[in-house]
């Protein structure tokens, strides 16, 4: 008999800014069965809230989940004003993406997002449900704020943000032109999710009960996770025959879902190449927040590593570094064995990732809308031409 951790899947909310990475996490929270998906919160991030609205009504259409409700979030921070992410995402936060899906249902926008959230999560087992964060953690921070009995209800929060640096990882964090090596994706110290709004993420992190329950996946986990050419490849065609890495292959037909996600991750391919200068493949982010709430046993935390975490929160949202200094900078401390504190590990199985990732796109090909595209219509969108 399968053990009840097996059967009974996990209550998830998830919380995003789609973004191209934040397609995959909705893709796993969409349809990996160990899964019970809550419903979806957006949030400003990498584009406005009205375009990272649409984004996540788009994909849950194309994964042929429109019947999972999007409710609208905050549109800055609790108290800066908002900045996005249009060098890495565009300026629709999923630009090159040309097969992404008219969304039906709209989103609900006469329902309180933080109420939605709390009503979801509240009326859950206590000690089962999860909340996801992979993009600004404004709305976390407010619904923490409004409803102090939620965290101790909760089983946990995890989080896709931070850089920690310093060695923590051997993944490669990138270099920007005129900079060198660097850490940080937004500033030289700062990752964008928690840069965007530091005072809500150092709201959470500080947070007696939270930054216990807390599972934090930084750009130092995140950057080991590379969409490769064969990765792509995989991924356009799946994993059912081997693949070569140095030949396009145009003989074959893939589904209109699969050539939609290669479009996405060809495009964050091509922005880390250029903006950051890693050339293998993008960092694959945001879904690794999602694994970790449903399957943590795919990271090493060295035997259970803990951590304390601090945000910084003194600077300004410049373009000028000098103004910025080490604002949004994720500061961690490694706790004394047995100590409770934020969970942070230190690597993944990949092959286990891959795998989910190719489990749930086999999952969305089943019910996904967009299966009427024909190749004729694959080959006016570039599928064929190069795209991996």
């Amino acid at each position: 008999m399968a053990a009840a951790s097996q059967t009974t899947p996990t209550p998830v909310w998830l919380d995003c800014d789609p973004g191209h990475d934040d397609a995959y996490a909705l893709l796993i929270c969409a349809h990996d069965p160990r899964i019970q998906f809550l419903g979806v919160s957006t949030v400003h991030g990498n584009a406005p809230l009205d375009q990272t609205t649409f984004n996540a009504r788009g994909l849950l259409e194309a994964l042929g989940k429109r019947d999972v409700n999007v409710y609208t979030g905050a549109s800055k921070p609790i108290v800066r004003e908002a900045v996005h992410a249009a060098d890495i995402h565009g300026e629709s936060g999923l630009d090159g993406v040309t097969l992404l899906p008219q969304p039906i249902e709209p989103a609900i926008k006469d329902v309180d997002c933080l109420e939605a959230i709390y009503k979801a999560l509240i009326a859950t087992p206590p000690g089962t449900a999860w909340l996801v964060s992979t993009g600004t953690l404004t709305n976390i921070g407010m619904l923490f704020q409004k409803h102090t009995d939620l965290p101790g209800h909760i089983k946990g929060l995890s989080i896709m943000g931070g850089a920690v640096g310093g060695g923590f990882t051997n993944a490669p964090m990138g270099k920007v032109k005129g900079e060198g090596e660097r850490f940080g994706n937004w500033t030289s110290y700062a990752e964008f999710n928690i840069y965007c709004d530091p005072e809500a993420s150092h709201f959470i992190f500080s947070h007696p009960i939270l930054s216990q329950k807390t599972t934090l996946i930084p750009l130092d986990v995140s950057h080991q996770v590379l969409g490769t050419k064969t990765v792509r490849q995989t991924q356009l065609f799946g994993s059912d025959q081997p693949l070569d890495a140095s030949a396009t292959d145009t003989s074959r037909t893939p589904s209109p879902l699969r050539a939609l996600f290669t479009q996405i991750m060809s495009f964050f391919a091509h922005t880390y190449a250029e903006v950051f200068a890693i050339t293998e493949g993008p960092p694959l982010h945001d879904p690794l927040a999602v694994v970790a709430a449903v399957d943590p046993s795919i990271f090493d935390d060295r035997g259970g590593e803990r951590f304390k975490v601090d945000i910084v929160t003194e600077g300004v949202h410049s373009v000028t570094q000098s103004e910025v200094g080490e604002l949004g900078r994720t500061k961690v401390t490694k706790l004394p064995a047995g100590e409770a504190g934020c969970r942070i590990p230190r690597s993944v199985d990949l092959a286990k990732f891959w795998g989910l990732i190719e489990s749930c796109l086999k999952s969305a090909d089943a019910v996904s809308p967009m299966a009427k595209i024909s190749r004729e219509e694959l080959e006016k969108h570039g599928v064929f031409d190069g795209v991996v």
